[in-house]
């Protein structure tokens, strides 16, 4: 505290106030803790030591501190001194009181100007370092004779430390700025000149060293120590090969773009594969790039056009002897597109027509494979543009596909059995009931889908070549009819349980053999084998069968067999059993009517 009030600044009285409150703040614990005064005393005793320590180990580094601020002071003032007159310059120094001037502002006044000078000696060493020796092999080159430039990276020009002045300096640099002038237009040009003959070396597959040695042999850039030549005949050369060269490159490109064009319609012709196409596909890049776009390296070289006419002169002769072929294999890829996209293709290019007007000859085979291609390319767009519309048929198709298996499921006497994947089934039934509840929302979608694409078009959607909108109408007016003949059955049934439930509580439970397998018969009842009964359904006759459900696939089989599977859907399979001789015969008499005529194509749903 004493130390402090010494000081008298206001910094001091501010810590002063604080160790004040501090040592208040002590007391008062040291009171509520109970300390005794002797305590206290012995206590303040040791902080007022410590404190002292403090301040006299804070004072002997600032001695320390203070005298290495002398020396680095009186070392700077030597240096700057010693640069001052190894540049030749005075530097005025501002006069101030050193005893009213702290060393660190004489250190920081004299630090900049030692680093400047500095920086400025060695900058101006090399600075005329650089500049003779630049002169030196400039010169050279210029002349014509070659500079090892080896000799000149390690090479350092005496420099006069005595003399560095600015007048000196700009001497040399003078000097060197009219020969750098006089080397850079001419190395620019050679330079330039060197690069073209280089690229149009590449293109047309020349070696550019054997080139460029014609003109001068430092141009072939042979060793590290050689020197590019930069004289007028050495330019007056270069311009001249490139010239040729040039020539050379635009002769070449026509006659391989010549080629190549023949390469393509001769490839479109054969049906080349791409195997086959890619060992040219270097040469058939040049195709539709002008002269200034052809930089690839040996593009045009003699190999490459040779090797390209070969193949020319193969194909042309295998021409003649593939194109029956080449037709055929088209008109399979237009009838493959038209059947993924159920569409119907084009009758002017029937196979059997292609071959006869090919063997005719009143048909170029090369225009007839023209205009396959062209309707490939139409089928390909239509096909595109009724994706999403075949899609949703994929997935109706599907739909139903489950229904069948579900009805089929369903009437598995043994589905609850424990056997294998019996809990596989089950979920399957579980999921195709949730999905058949959407096949009439996915007939509507559909339907709004397809008239949307037919007002959008101005044309009917046609699959397989009917009108899919005729095939979604007929078979919702078919679902609905089964549905009908379903509710019908189910209606039927309950009445024949309500009768053979009151026929048994007439007759009992147990009725006499005969009648029992009269009843059997008349009802669709069969003996499990221990005595008890178990229904079974009921199959209805040709007649009066349920109406079949038309999709897009069994439509098609129906109308013009270009699918051939035929399917039916049915509510039960058939049980002989179960139908009366009346029935059978019924059934017999119908079946043999229309066996003369061709069966109708079904898709269970």
């Amino acid at each position: 505290m004493e130390v402090l009030a010494a000081l008298g600044s206001p910094r001091c009285s501010l810590m002063e106030t604080t160790c004040g409150a501090l040592l208040r703040e002590l007391q008062q614990i040291w009171t509520e803790i109970g300390e005794s005064e002797s305590e206290k005393d012995r206590m303040l005793l040791e902080l007022q030591k410590e404190c002292m320590a403090v301040y006299r180990r804070k004072v002997d580094e600032c001695s320390k501190a203070k005298v290495c601020l002398h020396q680095t002071v009186a070392a700077k003032e030597a240096e700057l001194a010693s640069l001052m007159a190894a540049l030749g310059e005075h530097i005025h120094l501002p006069q101030t009181d050193k005893r009213l001037t702290s060393l660190k502002e004489q250190l920081a006044s004299v630090t900049p100007l030692v680093e400047d000078l500095r920086a400025e000696k060695e900058e101006r060493i090399k600075q005329f370092s650089d500049v003779k020796q630049q002169i030196e092999k400039i010169s050279g080159e210029i002349l014509g004779y070659c500079y090892p430039s080896n000799t000149a990276a390690g090479h350092h020009s005496e420099v006069d430390g005595h003399d560095l002045s600015l007048r000196k300096l700009n001497e040399y640099q003078a000097q060197l700025r009219s020969l750098q002038k006089e080397k850079s237009d001419r190395l620019h040009q050679v330079l330039e000149y060197v690069n073209q003959v280089h690229c149009l070396c590449g293109v047309l597959g020349l070696d550019f060293g054997k080139t460029v040695s014609e003109v001068h042999p430092s141009l072939q850039e042979s060793g590290p120590g050689q020197s590019t030549n930069i004289s007028t005949d050495t330019l007056d050369g270069l311009a001249q090969m490139i010239l040729k060269l040039k020539m050379e490159k635009k002769d070449r490109i026509q006659k391989l773009k010549d080629i190549v064009a023949s390469l393509f319609e001769l490839w479109n012709l054969m049906d080349t594969s791409e195997e086959e196409k890619c060992q040219f596909t270097k040469v058939t890049r040049i195709l539709g790039l002008s002269e200034q776009e052809i930089t690839y390296s040996g593009v045009l070289s003699t190999e490459i056009i040779e090797r390209a006419s070969s193949e020319v002169d193969r194909l042309t002769k295998l021409k003649a002897g593939r194109m029956k072929e080449l037709v055929l294999k088209r008109r399979s890829e237009l009838e493959e597109v038209c059947r993924r996209a159920h569409i119907e293709p084009d009758t002017s290019t029937i196979p059997e027509k292609s071959v006869a007007l090919i063997d005719s000859g009143i048909v170029d085979p090369s225009e007839l494979l023209s205009n396959i291609e062209t309707q490939i390319l139409k089928a390909k767009k239509e096909a595109l543009s009724r994706k999403e519309i075949m899609d949703r048929i994929d997935k109706w198709l599907a739909a139903c596909e489950e229904e069948c298996w579900l009805e089929e499921y369903n009437q598995d006497q043994n589905r609850y059995s424990a056997g294998r994947g019996a809990h596989i089934n089950l979920k399957r039934a579980e999921r195709a009931r949730v999905l058949v509840t959407k096949i009439p929302g996915m007939v509507d979608t559909l339907m709004n889908k397809t008239f949307y694409w037919e007002n959008e078009r101005r044309v009917p959607f046609l699959y397989d070549g009917v009108r899919l909108v005729s095939i979604l109408e007929e078979y919702k007016i078919t679902r609905k009819q089964r549905e009908e003949e379903k509710r019908r059955l189910q209606n039927q049934k309950k009445l024949q349980d309500l009768l053979l439930t009151e026929k048994e509580a007439i007759y009992g439970s147990k009725p006499s053999p005969r009648r029992s397998s009269s009843f059997r018969k008349a009802n669709g009842i069969h003996s499990n084998g221990n005595g008890s009964m178990a229904p079974t359904p009921r199959r209805l006759s040709v007649s009066g069968a349920t109406p079949e459900l038309l999709t897009p696939r069994s439509y098609s089989g129906r109308q013009n067999g270009y699918f051939k599977e035929t399917r039916r859907l049915t509510t039960a399979p058939l049980n002989f059993v179960a139908i009366s001789k009346d029935d059978t015969a019924t059934f017999i008499s119908g079946f043999g009517s229309e066996a003369g005529s061709p069966p109708k194509s079904k898709l269970s749903t």
